[in-house]
C-alpha cells in the first residue's frame, strides 16, 4: 500500500511555523552575523555602481556609494509615499 502524502498546511499555520522557526534561529545565533553576507553584497552593489572600473580611491568610492545608497532609499520612500497617496485617493 502506498503512503498518502500529507495535505499542505493552511497558510495561517505555515506562517506560524515559519515565525516559530525564525524565532528559534535568532535565539540561537546572532542576527547581524546571519545577515552579514547579504548586507555586504548589497553594499558592494552601490560600490560597483559608482566605480565600475575600480579607479576611485577607497575613501572616495565609499563616499559615493553611501550617496548612491541614500538616493536608492530616498527613491523607495518616494515610491512608497506615492503608492499610499494613490490608495487613499482611490477610496
Amino acid at each position: 500500500m502506498e503512503a498518502r502524502p500529507t495535505p499542505p498546511h493552511p497558510p495561517s499555520e505555515r506562517s506560524l511555523r515559519a515565525r516559530m522557526a525564525a524565532y528559534t534561529l535568532h535565539s540561537r545565533r546572532d542576527s547581524r552575523e546571519l545577515t552579514q553576507p547579504a548586507r555586504q553584497a548589497f553594499d558592494r552593489r552601490f560600490e560597483q555602481q559608482v566605480d565600475p572600473d575600480g579607479v576611485l580611491s577607497p575613501v572616495e568610492r565609499q563616499r559615493r556609494a553611501l550617496a548612491a545608497r541614500r538616493a536608492y532609499f530616498t527613491k523607495l520612500a518616494l515610491r512608497s509615499a506615492q503608492a499610499r497617496s494613490n490608495r487613499c485617493g482611490d477610496a
